[in-house]
């Protein structure tokens, strides 16, 4: 297996390149910016890339997803729920003062349990809303890795005050469905260092919930 995560762009975004050895076949998570850089790095591997899977759609996360499709020829995939932050792009710009990078619907949403990866490394969606309205983690189940995005992170929680947050949504996505996979699970997220699930039980002081 070739697992190759960087970050790209003025807000570091983790970027990751996972690919096959045997057949030669990849994805990409995440590619926010940086698109020559990543590219190169697949023809240096002698990879062909089979999906582009965004984790939701502010502008450090998708901003280079169509410009990868457009040299690659592979799909993107992101929920669709998030197809009206791709519909604001202009304005998640101008919030950070970044020019606007071209963007187009997805050729796929990544729907809860949709599989997703490669053959030989599958992955499944979970859906988790609450840092935007269509926030994924992928869950690559034989690997004990999850690709978190900006839904969990080292000792921290999505923001939810950007367009699509919402707080409460986001305790409950992290507390139901990602706090209930292996304590071993390593988690890569969207910014910053990786953790595990059981890590992130003990020593995150945003899910340390309370009986009432």
């Amino acid at each position: 297996m070739i697992l190759e995560t960087f970050p790209v762009g003025p807000f570091q975004c983790n970027c990751t390149i996972l690919g096959d050895e045997e057949t030669h076949e990849a994805i990409v998570i995440d590619p926010g910016e940086e698109i020559s850089r990543i590219h190169n790095r697949l023809t240096e591997l002698g990879l062909k890339l089979k999906q582009i899977l965004v984790t939701h759609a502010h502008i450090d996360h998708v901003g280079g997803a169509l410009k990868l499709k457009r040299l690659t020829g592979a799909p993107i995939l992101m929920n669709e729920n998030d197809l009206p932050l791709l519909q604001i792009m202009d304005q998640q710009a101008g919030m950070f003062g970044l020019e606007t990078p071209e963007v187009a619907a997805p050729d796929e949403s990544l729907k809860n349990g949709l599989n997703v990866g490669l053959d030989r490394y599958p992955a499944q969606v979970i859906y988790t809303p609450g840092h935007t309205q269509g926030s994924v983690c992928l869950h690559f189940a034989p690997l004990k890795m999850l690709f978190a995005g900006d839904t969990l992170f080292a000792r921290s929680i999505g923001r939810t005050d950007l367009p699509g947050g919402n707080g409460r949504q986001l305790l409950d996505s992290i507390r139901t469905h990602l706090l209930v996979l292996p304590e071993d699970t390593l988690v890569i997220p969207g910014h910053g260092l990786n953790t595990t699930i059981g890590e992130e039980r003990e020593m995150n002081p945003f899910l340390q919930f309370r009986s009432r």
